[in-house]
């Protein structure tokens, strides 16, 4: 069965967490085995584990970020040595681009970045459905892996030869080691601001550019306070869509809300997006009341998140010439 290797920055570590319940079911068939560096045993020698790892799974994936091309292990050591396999067409390195970063101009940049024109992962409305592309890639590349003969040894290089593949006597492991993570009030919190000053900027920028790409149209943001912010769109000066984000709802929200006109009330709205977590993440979920429900059952991103509110206050342009 091909063995598939996680190289990532730990600081992506709940992103690839979620990669690798998308990949379950491939393993549950018998697809694939996984391994990463979480699974190293008390006891074993860190990075021997890994380079034996490396040296010998079959597809390797890179966990592409910022935090990845920052880290001299995962860029110099993990990184160059899986573009060495799989030059020799010993393994497959897929790039899966988690966080957006400039990747196009490292060594991988000329390889298929997944999902769909390596749009990062963070990016997507939908961040399983992101993870979903890269484990059809993942399905894909086994199918090749298990298709394919092996290159004989007597074709590479003795310099580039590696020691003897991973030894038999090697102890089995589950693939089952993911443990539930707790996030406090605190975390949720944290995130809940973070996600606001995103959609600050997501909205900032938004009418910045709608004004740039359609003449006749303005769009203009004020910051009224930490909390809050009002977005207006003027077509030939007439106002055509006012709107208010702020964060908090009274009793129906405490997350981020989105109520037509300008308002300094906070009890009143039109769509909101709140906080949740399971086990392994904490992320994003709109009530569903612009979409009648549509959105509420999907995991956002923050991207996506600053999307469903954004929606809400384009949407009386539709069918003008925008």
């Amino acid at each position: 069965m091909p063995s598939v290797f996680f190289s990532f920055s730990h600081a992506d570590g709940a992103l690839r967490d979620q990669l690798e319940k998308q990949l379950s079911m491939l393993r549950r068939q018998g697809v694939i085995e996984t391994w990463h560096d979480r699974r190293v045993g008390a006891g074993d020698e860190f990075e021997r584990e890994i380079d034996e790892h490396i040296n010998t799974d079959d597809i390797i994936l890179l966990l592409v970020s910022a935090d990845f091309l920052a880290s001299d292990y995962c860029y110099d050591i993990e990184m160059k040595r899986a573009m060495e396999r799989h030059e020799r067409k010993e393994a497959i390195v897929i790039p899966v681009i988690l966080r957006a970063c400039d990747w196009k101009h490292a060594p991988f940049g000329k390889l298929k970045g997944v999902p769909e024109d390596g749009r990062p992962v963070t990016q997507w409305t939908d961040i399983d459905a992101a993870l979903l592309e890269v484990a059809q890639a993942v399905r894909g590349a086994a199918g090749r892996v298990v298709g394919r003969a092996p290159v004989p040894a007597t074709q590479i290089p003795a310099a580039m030869q590696q020691p003897s593949p991973r030894p038999p006597t090697a102890a089995p492991r589950s693939s089952n080691l993911s443990l539930a993570k707790e996030f406090t009030q605190r975390d949720k919190d944290a995130f809940k601001l973070e996600t606001f000053e995103y959609i600050v900027r997501f909205f900032e920028n938004s009418l910045v550019e709608l004004s740039d790409r359609n003449p006749g149209y303005e769009g203009v943001f004020r910051r009224v306070d930490a909390n809050r912010f009002f977005a207006t769109i003027y077509r030939n000066g007439k106002d055509v869509s006012r709107g208010t984000v702020y964060m908090g709802g009274g009793a129906w929200s405490n997350g981020i809300s989105y109520a037509q006109g300008e308002t300094t009330a906070s009890n009143g709205m039109s769509e909101s997006i709140n906080v949740e977590a399971d086990d392994q993440s904490i992320y994003l979920k709109s009530m569903g009341m612009s979409s009648f429900g549509g959105d509420r059952d999907q995991k956002l991103s923050q991207e996506g998140a600053a999307e469903v509110l954004w929606n809400v206050l384009v949407r009386p342009l539709k069918g003008n010439a925008y």
